[in-house]
């Protein structure tokens, strides 16, 4: 069904033919697009050239979907506007700006967060496939010409009218206009206690766990209004520290279940919320999350400006044990651009850098995942990338030699790759072994990452599919690759 004509829609005709896209090749890509969300779209040639010739709009999530396929060929966002079809439901550059103005930052952080449902669902549906790792372009460079506001202090309109009570036990104050009043350290507090308690949850459960949902909702219930009241410049800076954590987080929970672009907007969000907080470390910690998503994405060179706009801005600003795990995510995204003497310095740099850490150097409580067995687990994967079995294998026993309950991902994670380096060293009894392993570990999770390594592990078993050892480790796997993400 489409709506009725309203004239051609000579935007989308001029789009369509800068990026070179024919009416049927357009209905193809959006028709495999609904199919990736469970829609069965049958939109054809015909179908296109009356959307083009007299400006007939498709109705529900068939917009997004042609803003997709169009932002995929062109390597940039294209919002609805671009193409003629701005009067549709939610717009797909929701989270992607970073504003200059606080006050401006606030709005755009506050639109994403009142999305009302979580990650996977909803909008979140419509905009699916619309990742582009261009978009992380303006962020980069404004971060890096300036890193924090001058100030962040926001002054009440006019003098309260009652305190109030917000959801999850914080409190503050309502203003004549509506808006939400005083803000203190004890609100911002349970922000942060907020943000800790996930963190936690994300690293035993993973991303799809039923309590990641309690993130995005934290943010819209909790964070959103508080973003919106009055405060002072020191309690500001601390209350856009506590929501960019909590922002990065949601974006880490999206990207652990598969929401690419979920996790793209609350990221740019998040280091928007980390320069406002000027946070320096925290917003290099958001890069190096944007950078771990390029690498995992495929876009390696990209993946590297990421992570060496992290390092950039941090030299003589962020702690020893920081600056080993940007340099360490830098050599991840070198691994994935190829580049194996990159690779080697960086991970060279990033055990130095750790050696030099020391208790009470006063690490940030986000980094307390970070020690010598997470260096090996990156280091393992950096030579899967290039190609080095032997290193594969020598770093994932350095990662597997202190298993610990608190991180039941990355202790999965670990456990596939490990299986993939007995592989690739010859080893096929091994890899089944701990294949097996690997997969009690990942049906006590929700990850969709976890089974996306569990998935490459069985496409690279493929040529041993006759062996008794690899048809039980397949049949053990078909219920963990039927759940859905």
């Amino acid at each position: 069904m489409s709506r009725e004509p309203r004239g051609p829609n000579e935007k989308l005709g001029a789009i369509l033919a800068l990026a070179g896209i024919s009416n049927a090749g357009l209905a193809r890509r959006v028709n495999d697009l609904g199919a990736q969300r469970g829609l069965t779209l049958r939109y054809d040639k015909t179908s296109v050239a009356r959307w083009v010739t007299k400006g007939m709009v498709p109705q529900g999530s068939a917009p997004h979907l042609i803003a997709a396929a169009i932002s995929s060929k062109l390597g940039r966002p294209v919002p609805l506007h671009e193409i003629g079809l701005a009067d549709t439901d939610p717009a797909p550059e929701v989270g992607l700006a970073f504003p200059r103005d606080v006050r401006a930052a606030v709005d755009a952080a506050t639109e994403l967060y009142r999305l009302d449902v979580a990650p996977g669902k909803g909008i979140w549906q419509m905009l699916a496939g619309s990742f582009t790792v261009s978009a992380y372009a303006t962020p980069i460079s404004r971060w890096l010409i300036s890193p924090a506001d001058a100030s962040v202090a926001r002054v009440p309109p006019a003098t309260t009218r009652g305190a109030v009570r917000l959801p999850n036990g914080l409190r503050s104050e309502r203003t004549p206009d509506g808006g939400w009043g005083r803000v203190g350290h004890t609100d911002v507090s349970k922000l942060r206690e907020a943000a800790e308690e996930a963190r936690r949850w994300d690293s035993k459960y993973g991303g799809g766990d039923w309590r990641s949902s309690m993130v995005p909702e934290c943010l819209r219930t909790d964070a959103a209004p508080l973003l919106q009241g009055s405060y002072s410049d020191e309690v500001g800076r601390s209350l856009f520290r506590a929501t960019a954590e909590l922002t990065r987080l949601a974006g880490w929970m999206a990207f652990d279940t598969g929401q690419q672009e979920a996790a793209q907007r609350y990221y740019i969000q998040a280091l928007r919320l980390a320069r406002a907080a000027a946070d320096v470390p925290l917003g290099g910690y958001v890069l190096a999350s944007m950078s771990l998503q390029a690498t995992y994405r495929g876009f390696g060179e990209e993946a590297v400006d990421l992570a060496q706009a992290a390092l950039e801005r941090n030299r003589s600003l962020a702690t020893a044990r920081t600056m080993s795990f940007f340099h360490l995510v830098e050599a991840r995204a070198l691994a994935k651009a190829a580049d194996a003497a990159g690779c080697a310095s960086a991970l060279s740099a990033a055990e130095s850098w750790l050696e030099r850490s020391r208790v009470g150097d006063g690490d940030p409580g986000w980094l307390d995942f970070y020690a010598y067995d997470r260096l090996a687990a990156d280091a393992a994967e950096c030579y899967i990338d290039l190609k080095v079995p032997g290193q594969v294998r020598r770093f994932t026993e350095q990662a597997l030699s202190e298993p610990t309950e608190e991180f039941v991902r990355s202790h999965g994670l670990r456990l596939v790759v490990a299986a993939v380096a007995e592989l690739e060293s010859g080893n096929l009894d091994a890899a089944c072994a701990v294949g097996q392993r690997a997969l009690q570990v990942a049906g006590r999770i929700s990850s969709a990452r976890t089974t996306d390594y569990v998935r490459d592990l069985l496409h690279r078993l493929e040529p041993y599919d006759h062996e008794p050892l690899v048809k039980e480790l397949r049949e053990q796997a078909r219920s963990l690759l039927a759940a859905p993400a």
